[in-house]
């Protein structure tokens, strides 16, 4: 192409054919124009197919983490579930004519107060792609924003089940200078279970039933319990499927 059009340049100045040249001379410099820019979109287009595949790639190990995060979490929701569900049963015997036997006792306040609620979600590739320049990626504008949003939600749940915990201990120390770990240990089995010789315990737990300051520090974990149900808990699993749809949405 390159030799036919010098050839024919070269033909026209011979034969003094200046309007002919100088049309030839437009048309080789729009040839020019249409291969700078044929080899620029090439380009682009070549930066943005990578771009999306990157794109792909962190949005399907989005998907794996919060599919597991989402997993934790209903876990979580019925571990807190189990504790405050436990401590109503007992709250219910400071309004009821008859009382638990030993066992029973030992068993509920074991069920209520031996599991803690943390939630810890995993967040690697999240954390990686919102601090680098892998975040510029995600094309979609509400998906940014939910992905943004997430870590100052999480902060908020961690704060409240700080304020949780601090309500099952106020439970437990009341337990511990009022009641007996070792009749607790004894009447539920665990000391059995992991192979403690403890001697046996004449005192009772009963007892317990009968404090006002027992009964108003298990209302007040009740309350928070569920309060971290269904003002915390609930509305991340929400937030969680909503970003989890956001990803399919943009998956290929």
């Amino acid at each position: 192409m390159l030799l036919i059009l010098k050839n024919l340049r070269k033909k026209f100045i011979q034969n003094n054919k200046v309007s002919h040249y100088l049309l030839y001379a437009l048309g080789e410099i729009v040839l020019i124009v249409v291969g700078i820019l044929l080899a620029l979109g090439i380009n682009n287009w070549s930066e943005e197919n990578k771009l999306r595949s990157k794109e792909q790639f962190y949005l399907s190990g989005l998907k794996e983490e919060f599919v597991t995060s989402k997993a934790k979490l209903e876990v979580l929701i019925e571990v807190n579930r189990s504790n405050y569900q436990n401590a109503e049963k007992i709250a219910r015997y400071f309004s009821s004519d008859s009382m638990p036997n030993e066992t029973e006792l030992s068993e509920l306040l074991y069920k209520a107060f031996s599991y803690d609620v943390i939630y810890n979600p995993n967040n690697s590739l999240l954390d990686e792609i919102l601090n680098s320049s892998g975040f510029k990626t995600i094309t979609n504008p509400e998906l940014r924003r939910h992905l943004t949003d997430w870590e100052s939600r999480v902060q908020r749940i961690n704060s409240q089940e700080s304020a949780l915990m601090n309500e099952r201990d106020r439970v437990l120390n009341v337990f511990r200078k009022q009641g007996s770990i070792r009749t607790l240990l004894n009447k539920s089995g665990v000391s059995q279970e992991m192979g403690l010789n403890l001697q046996e315990d004449t005192s009772s737990n009963i007892g317990l039933l009968s404090l006002k300051e027992f009964e108003n520090s298990l209302l007040i974990f009740i309350l928070s319990s569920v309060s971290t149900e269904q003002s915390h808990y609930m509305p991340l699993l929400e937030e969680i499927n909503h970003i989890l749809k956001l990803i399919e949405g943009e998956l290929k």
